[in-house]
């Protein structure tokens, strides 16, 4: 079965044996090179403690990876946050403030400040992620038309920091590794394209390791993982299929009638 933690630490062997160096986004954006280099960057969207257990297996691994958390019951457990940091993972901001201040950006900075002074009360936090909110209208990077994030000691967003033409991008967005097709924000449009042309899509998580051992993949790669998407009970990974395939049927709609509207 795919989407397990079973194959997951198998994923990040694989990267492991194929010389690949692990950092975190932060570190990262502060000028850390490799020449194989993999930034592990979490989405912690809901269900902390499946969080928790990534990075639990990372850790027993030796790696580093970046968490984001959201501001919201489902995501925000201050423990589990405390816990994750103190095994090296780099704690980050998954901000969402456009969508919930309903697209007063002037309202949304300060809700987002709000979120952020919280989160550094536990921990140090340097970097931010936007949450992409899909059935909402509004983007929350859009904040940053307006104000400055780094004004506020912050040294990234990976959306708007990353060259991508450095780096490819990989994600389990809609609990597949192709899912860019279906998502609304979770994709990099200017390069997908390009990417495709050369080979580099994957559907499986079996899919890339087998691209690991074969040296297929590029030199630098930002990964990106939802970890409620990853669950060892078989019940736990059952629900969570049948709920994302629900979700990327909308997703399939918005996406198609974002296609059809003119700007």
């Amino acid at each position: 079965m795919d989407f397990t933690l079973t194959i997951y630490e198998r994923l990040l062997q694989s990267l492991l044996q194929a010389q690949y160096h692990f950092s975190t986004f932060a570190e990262y954006q502060q000028g850390a090179r490799q020449e194989r280099q993999i930034i592990l960057r979490h989405d912690v969207d809901l269900k902390p403690g499946n969080s928790l257990k990534t990075a639990e297996v990372e850790h027993a691994l030796g790696i580093k990876s970046s968490y984001f958390f959201r501001a919201v019951p489902q995501s925000w457990d201050e423990a589990i946050i405390k816990q994750i940091s103190a095994m090296g993972h780099e704690v980050g901001y998954h901000y969402e403030s456009l969508t919930t201040c309903n697209g007063d950006v002037d309202k949304a900075y300060q809700d987002f400040c709000q979120n952020l002074e919280r989160l550094r009360q536990l921990v140090d936090v340097k970097t931010i992620c936007m949450h992409g909110s899909p059935r909402s209208p509004y983007d929350s990077k859009d904040i940053w038309k307006k104000y400055d994030y780094k004004s506020l000691d912050i040294i990234g967003e990976p959306y708007l920091d990353i060259d991508f033409s450095q780096l490819f991008y990989l994600t389990d967005t809609g609990r597949r590794w192709d899912g860019y097709k279906v998502s609304v924000r979770d994709k990099i449009e200017k390069y997908q394209d390009i990417w495709t042309a050369d080979g580099l899509t994957f559907h499986s998580t079996e899919d890339i390791i087998n691209a690991a051992k074969n040296g297929k993949l590029p030199a630098r790669i930002m990964i990106t993982t939802h970890p409620q998407r990853w669950n060892d009970s078989f019940a736990k990974w059952c629900k969570e299929l049948i709920v994302q395939n629900l979700k990327n049927i909308v997703k399939r709609i918005i996406v198609k009638t974002k296609q059809a509207t003119p700007d």
